[in-house]
């Protein structure tokens, strides 16, 4: 019998979402529940077979155990092979590649609930909307975004990835790339004037960067912007120095409210510290 390699042994475990999606595939169906998909639950159902064997099964048990017609075993096996989620080895049935894939895919979107948790808490906190963005193979992605009817977030207007020179959460970002890395984004993305407010040229962007030096005592300093990018807002931006990626967190105001913008973001200053400090934070989405 074939034995599956420690990596796949290690790795053999089908996460809990396709473990609870199993259970409701036993379940028996409800008055008024919906619609369910059988060729599906059947599905799970091997799935969840093949994975309580560590060294792989023939179709025929797994038929057994999963209470399916042999036929229709074949059939999904077939199917499940060629996604990946299964292999074959010596006549049994393994776990396959796909599989250890769900549990990265359900390990990220855990790690982005939280980020989204503590954005709301911070936005309660604060009074003011607060947002994640990262820099990631070249282009501004703004992660999550926390708000509340009272306090909205800033409309994106104009694509929040083409017009980094504009907003504080591009400025901030583009401030921790090297040089090379910060001339190829604004080659792609050229600077332009949004407002009257905002930076008129490539020049004046960077020598604005470059006052921005990251080796300093106050490795948070915030990256501040007024109507640059949306008339009637202010914004301010602090570096995050964790993880491969450039990252930063903001928060922005309306223009009458721009006494509170900085000491408010010296109260998201201080949450960041405290954060980074605990090691409860991840950027490793």
């Amino acid at each position: 019998m074939a034995t599956a390699p420690p990596s796949a042994l290690k790795a053999a475990h089908i996460p809990d979402a396709v473990q609870h999606l199993a259970r409701a595939a036993r379940a028996a169906p409800r008055a008024g529940a919906p619609t369910l998909i059988g060729s599906v639950q059947r599905a799970l159902r091997l799935l969840e077979s093949v994975a309580s064997h560590r060294d792989g099964a023939p179709a025929k048990q797994l038929a057994r155990e999963a209470g399916l017609p042999l036929a229709t075993t074949y059939h999904l096996l077939r199917t499940l092979t060629h996604e990946g989620y299964l292999r074959r080895e010596g006549g049994v049935f393994l776990l396959g590649s796909a599989v250890p894939r769900l549990a990265r895919d359900e390990a990220l979107q855990n790690r982005r609930s939280k980020i989204v948790e503590m954005l709301r808490s911070l936005c309660d906190q604060l009074g003011a909307p607060v947002y994640f963005a990262v820099y990631r193979d070249g282009e501004i992605e703004v992660v999550s975004t926390a708000d509340r009817p009272e306090t909205p977030a800033v409309e994106e207007w104009a694509d929040f990835r083409a017009t980094g020179h504009a907003h504080a959460i591009g400025q901030c970002l583009l401030s921790q790339l090297d040089g090379a890395a910060r001339r190829d984004h604004l080659d792609r993305y050229p600077v332009s004037a949004l407002t009257p407010h905002s930076v008129r040229s490539t020049g004046a962007l960077l020598t604005r960067l470059a006052a921005l030096d990251r080796t300093a005592r106050d490795p948070l300093r915030p990256v501040v912007e007024r109507q640059e990018y949306a008339l009637g807002t202010a914004c301010a931006a602090l570096p995050l120095a964790v993880g491969p990626a450039p990252a930063a967190m903001a928060i922005s105001v309306p223009l009458d409210r721009d006494e509170q913008l900085l000491p408010i973001v010296e109260r998201l200053r201080r949450e960041i510290s405290t954060l980074l400090t605990s090691g409860t934070f991840s950027i490793s989405i």
